[in-house]
């Protein structure tokens, strides 16, 4: 089975769970801190990952780091069932998908929009009118830049990448005059 399957199936669960207790966004924080936790440590992920460190040395660590964090009990569940299902090294992409899921679940979609430079508040207000309206849903949007763009956006939204770039444009052009 896939890490994305599993990590879907992982996240489902846990949505159905902060859902109904009204827990997402504390417990989408805490996942958040434990993945950058256990990414920062390559000797936390090396003993959580390594087939030969008995179970019950990897749960006595594992208390540990929840006693000295103090997670909410949702998110200590969680990460005691993921250690027991050897998929705590799996963190970052259940994240993922538990983002994408909450998202889904409450109508939103998240965009990633890269422009050349910063983009103005004032822009930036409009382009979230502009993809509300073409998707229909609530959106989120996240701004990063690359000057390589030259100029103009790339958004992309899920698996749809909408490319108005002005190095866009000019590889196209340039493809056009090679043909």
């Amino acid at each position: 089975m896939s890490v994305q399957t599993v990590a879907r199936r992982y996240a489902s669960a846990l949505a159905d769970v902060v859902l109904e207790r009204g827990e997402a966004r504390e417990v989408q924080e805490e996942m958040l801190a434990w993945e950058q936790m256990l990414q920062s440590s390559s000797i936390l992920q090396e003993v959580f990952r390594n087939p030969t460190i008995a179970l019950d040395h990897k749960r006595a660590i594992l208390s540990k780091l929840i006693t000295r964090a103090k997670p909410g009990p949702t998110t200590t569940n969680f990460l005691k069932v993921l250690l027991q299902n050897q998929r705590l090294t799996e963190l970052g992409e259940i994240n993922r998908k538990f983002a994408e899921i909450l998202d889904q679940r409450a109508g939103m979609v998240a965009a990633i929009v890269t422009t050349a430079r910063t983009v103005p508040e004032a822009a930036q207000a409009q382009l979230h009118t502009k993809l509300l309206s073409l998707t229909g849903k609530k959106v989120r949007i996240n701004f990063a830049t690359d000057p390589d763009l030259i100029g103009g956006l790339v958004t992309r939204i899920g698996s749809t990448v909408y490319d108005g770039s002005v190095r866009n444009h000019l590889q196209m052009i340039k493809e056009k005059m090679a043909g």
